[in-house]
């Protein structure tokens, strides 16, 4: 059985409890339905936080599962994650919260922290699953109607794994948590959902043929009318 979140001191919500999640399925629901994370790392003498396109195997060789990134092997914070702890983050807004005072104005959302530390995949089996992972996670079948990865194109991508144990999860939903005097004053409050609406897939100018089915479900799955 996979272990609730907040395992450790570092990823335990200190403040508002509340809105803490301890359900891993939770979590990997979020992380399911994000597309960007950022990872933050230590860079030298000074702190980076960079956004990423990201995957996840909850059935990976990393404890509690794992969440693979991947970037050109170029890149400086690439090069200098394995073997140090990073810092992933992702957060999913779903609405603005307007109170009945400036104090209860809030946000509804889903975020998650994972801290743990950085592997870098030289398995080539595992980082071609990875990075199929990667395609399958933007849009679903994906990977499996492409042309297999070049030696060359395998040799120019790093791929980073990071356990998802160390973890914790916070939202919140719902409309304001107003004072009850100022309710009782009449002041209107409430609050606006949002939600992430894609458009209809656009072919490229040498495109040719119809849309391919898996973009498609993928654009309607994402609220494409």
């Amino acid at each position: 059985m996979s272990t609730p979140l907040e395992p450790t001191a570092r990823t335990r919500t200190n403040r508002g409890r509340n809105r803490s999640v301890t359900e891993r399925e939770r979590l990997m629901a979020l992380l399911d339905d994000a597309l960007v994370v950022h990872v933050g790392l230590q860079l030298g003498e000074h702190p980076l936080v960079l956004p990423s396109a990201f995957a996840v195997d909850p059935d990976g060789p990393d404890e509690d599962g794992t969440l693979y990134l991947h970037g050109s092997v170029a890149a400086g914070w690439l090069r200098a994650a394995p073997g140090t702890a990073v810092c992933v983050t992702v957060t999913e807004l779903d609405g603005l919260v307007a109170g009945r005072s400036a104090f209860h104005h809030s946000m509804n959302y889903r975020s998650a922290v994972v801290i743990g530390q950085a592997r870098l995949v030289e398995d080539l089996g595992e980082r071609q699953h990875a990075l199929d992972l990667i395609v399958d996670h933007m849009v679903p079948g994906r990977a499996a109607t492409l042309r297999p990865s070049t030696r060359k194109e395998l040799a120019a991508t790093a791929v980073l794994a990071v356990p998802l144990h160390e973890a914790s999860m916070k939202e919140r939903a719902g409309g304001p948590g107003d004072e009850p005097e100022d309710v009782e004053a009449g002041t209107w409050g409430g609050h606006v959902p949002i939600h992430r609406v894609a458009g209809h897939p656009v072919p490229d100018v040498d495109a040719r043929g119809a849309v391919p089915a898996d973009v498609t479900a993928r654009a309607v799955a994402l609220g494409a009318g």
